[in-house]
């Protein structure tokens, strides 16, 4: 099992280079391009593909940052295209996910669809007997037989449950700390991007950030940085935000930034909701609320666990929706705007993988493809700074996910 592991992708032996000689300056618009080449724990190349590496440009001076591609060549080498985007110094740097093994571990468990955790239901019996059963929408899929929990009385209770195991312990070394989510030790050599600026056919991505703000390439989006603006543009309008606490950090932001919206006290816990906040001036109401069970969450009444699906029919108004892991979008009301929250950077373990995450948000946006909804790419904002990755994103990087949503309900 260990000759297994040094066979695996090692970040540290793994190096990355300019394709071509480096030049004096290059040119704003244009791409740079680089070769990255694998290497297992004994230095050896790697002879085929199917590693998760990101890859980005980084000008910290400017706090400026964009996601670079990465296109697998399917022989242990990679090429990397970083997008040139602003004026002034930038660095292109790797980072090691997954190794090609680990990801082959993570794919066999996507496929096979089991579940890594389990959940808790709490049913009280008309004599006040309490019984706590494992709830799993497919109990099956912990490999164990036992019965799914069917919530039909609303006085029961939903709670998260254990982790379960469902690695080997070479599996788990796969996926340990030392060999997930490393930078290579050097990066490409920093260059210089000049002023002058051309058009260069390439990938593009949705976004950059430029003194820590985000400039979408997909649309044009707007800055709302005052209580102000932020009254502006929502004035008359109710706002609904279902899905997890990354859409809670939304409702908190908006609530801290602009003072009049006054949160209401409806008896809810925190954690799952529902909350709102409004400003009776303006004609604002804000909701949140969690998405319906199986959810992470404390021991919670099962009628505060509302469907996604439900709650959207027949809603007007603004609406921000992060599917979370269910949900369909209403298409009856013109007047209602949709948008959907990508997932975003999220853990590196086998329970939250960002492999995992990077393969709903496939699915979320070929699903969606055809229908009038917006999206706020939350994975590449997520993605194009130098920081430490966190299931809950810092203040500025939430402040530019609303300024993008806000940019959808406003656009002038």
């Amino acid at each position: 099992m260990g000759g297994d592991l040094l066979a695996s992708t090692s970040p540290k032996t793994s190096t990355c280079h300019l394709r071509d000689p480096a030049q004096a300056s290059y040119t704003l618009g244009g791409y740079l391009e680089a070769v990255l080449i694998t290497r297992d724990h004994q230095g050896r190349p790697k002879t085929h593909g199917g590693d998760l590496f990101r890859a980005q440009l980084l000008g910290p001076d400017l706090k400026a940052g964009v996601p670079g591609d990465v296109k697998d060549l399917e022989n242990g080498t990679y090429l990397l295209s970083l997008p040139l985007l602003w004026a002034g110094q930038a660095q292109g740097q790797v980072q090691l996910i997954h190794s090609s093994e680990a990801v082959r571990v993570l794919r066999g468990i996507w496929r096979d669809q089991w579940a890594t955790v389990d959940f808790m239901g709490y049913f009280q019996g008309p004599t006040g007997y309490e019984e706590i059963v494992t709830c799993n929408v497919n109990p099956l899929l912990i490999r164990e037989e036992g019965s799914a929990c069917h919530y039909r009385d609303e006085d029961s209770e939903h709670s998260s449950g254990r982790y379960w195991n469902v690695t080997t312990p070479h599996e788990e070394a796969l996926l340990a700390r030392n060999v997930t989510d490393q930078a290579l030790p050097q990066g490409t050599s920093p260059i210089w991007v000049a002023e002058e600026s051309s058009r260069s056919l390439g990938p593009k991505p949705s976004g950059f950030y430029h003194q820590n703000m985000w400039h979408s390439l997909s649309c044009s989006s707007r800055s709302f940085s005052t209580a102000d603006s932020v009254l502006g543009c929502l004035a008359g309008h109710i706002v609904h935000m279902m899905g997890d606490s990354t859409l809670q950090q939304w409702w908190e932001y908006l609530c801290d930034t602009v003072p009049s919206l006054k949160p209401v006290g409806l008896h809810a816990t925190c954690q799952t909701g529902p909350l709102m906040a409004m400003d009776t001036t303006q004609g604002i109401v804000l909701h949140w609320r969690a998405h319906r069970w199986p959810l992470h969450s404390l021991r919670t009444p099962v009628a505060s666990l509302h469907s996604v699906a439900r709650e959207l029919e027949g809603l007007a108004g603004a609406t921000g929706w992060d599917p979370g892991r269910r949900g369909r979008a209403p298409g009856r009301e013109t007047r209602t705007l949709v948008v959907i929250k990508l997932a975003k950077t999220s853990y590196k373990f086998v329970y939250g993988s960002d492999w995992f995450i990077l393969q709903v948000n496939r699915l979320l946006q070929a699903a969606f493809a055809d229908l009038r909804v917006a999206f706020v790419d939350a994975w590449e904002m997520t993605s194009s700074l130098a920081l430490l990755d966190s299931i809950h994103p810092r203040r500025h990087v939430i402040q530019n996910e609303l300024d993008f949503l806000l940019s959808y309900v406003c656009p002038t």
